[in-house]
């Protein structure tokens, strides 16, 4: 074979195998929803586990039937607690699918903080720019009825956690939760969280049991940028939650995620770590997230993914 015939062949192979994985991201992957399960050791001797499913960035659009019906049955697994990580709608007109979806889980307690996507639309761009950094918008965005949503999880009994503090005690635990809005948006208030937090436990109904088990703290951001995961650490978290980087939707074997979109390392894109800060540290569980933009639907060696973890004693 001339040297012209080798190089023709091997772009057609190259072409055919491009092509093939672009089928395969955006065709069957980005489907292949899948639960991760993690046990975090952290609760005092003795307590009972507790469940959480955390869940993030549905992106959901109405006609994603396959998607909704999979989060729904998820309710079997019984869990103590949701926690939303935000970017829940993917379409202005996903409103009534997200709450047929989620009423799965009415019952349950829940905690949230919102991602951009659950104000904004998403906007037709060229999805290669995700590889180019983080995200940035630069059309007129789609507003979205964000109300709606809040209040169909205030409904729910979920609690609002941008830029606020909460408490709960489920099981015999007590939980300290606080988090912040969508910091890729910049719409983090930080600077909140340590009153906030004052205010919680001044008036939480424990304050006058002391012999009661130390209070577990629970950090929740949808965009897991340094600085909020640095804040939470000093706030005294034992574990964070966070989405937003979709794993990297695209992963490279023996690579590993190409982008984050925010300032976080890539090796702690998705899955459970540990994040150190002014010698203290506390557990980073960092989902995949279930969507993509409806713009950029492809998912490679990223599998759409809820997520399980188990607080044990």
């Amino acid at each position: 074979m001339s040297a012209g015939k080798a190089t023709a062949a091997a772009t057609l192979v190259t072409a055919a195998v491009g092509l093939g994985t672009l089928a395969y991201g955006s065709l069957v992957e980005r489907s292949r929803f899948t639960v991760r399960h993690e046990v975090l050791p952290i609760l005092e001797p003795g307590s009972r586990s507790l469940t959480i499913l955390h869940l993030s960035d549905l992106h959901l659009a109405p006609w994603q039937q396959d998607k909704i019906d999979w989060v729904r049955g998820l309710a079997v697994l019984e869990p103590d607690l949701v926690v939303n990580t935000g970017d829940n709608m993917g379409h202005r007109d996903a409103h009534g699918a997200l709450e047929h979806m989620l009423e799965a889980f009415r019952g349950v307690p829940g905690v949230f903080v919102n991602g951009s996507n659950d104000y904004y639309g998403p906007q037709p761009k060229n999805p290669m720019r995700y590889f180019g950094g983080p995200s940035k918008g630069h059309q007129k965005p789609t507003h979205l009825d964000v109300d709606r949503m809040e209040a169909f999880f205030a409904d729910l009994g979920w609690l609002d956690l941008n830029n606020t503090a909460r408490a709960m005690e489920i099981r015999g635990s007590r939980l300290e939760f606080f988090g912040v809005n969508d910091a890729h948006r910049n719409w983090d208030r930080l600077d909140r969280i340590p009153g906030a937090l004052d205010d919680l436990r001044e008036n939480v109904g424990w304050q006058d049991e002391p012999h009661g088990p130390d209070p577990i703290g629970i950090g929740v951001t949808h965009a897991p940028y340094q600085r909020v995961l640095n804040s939470f650490v000093n706030n005294g978290a034992d574990v964070i939650f966070a989405g937003h980087t979709h794993g990297g939707q695209i992963q490279i074997p023996g690579y590993g995620a190409l982008v984050t979109n925010c300032d976080i390392p890539r090796g702690k894109v998705s899955g459970l770590s540990t994040w150190h800060h002014a010698r203290k540290s506390s557990y980073l569980e960092v989902s995949a997230g279930l969507g993509t933009s409806i713009y950029a639907p492809i998912r490679f060696d990223c599998r759409p993914e809820a997520v399980i973890v188990t607080l044990t004693a």
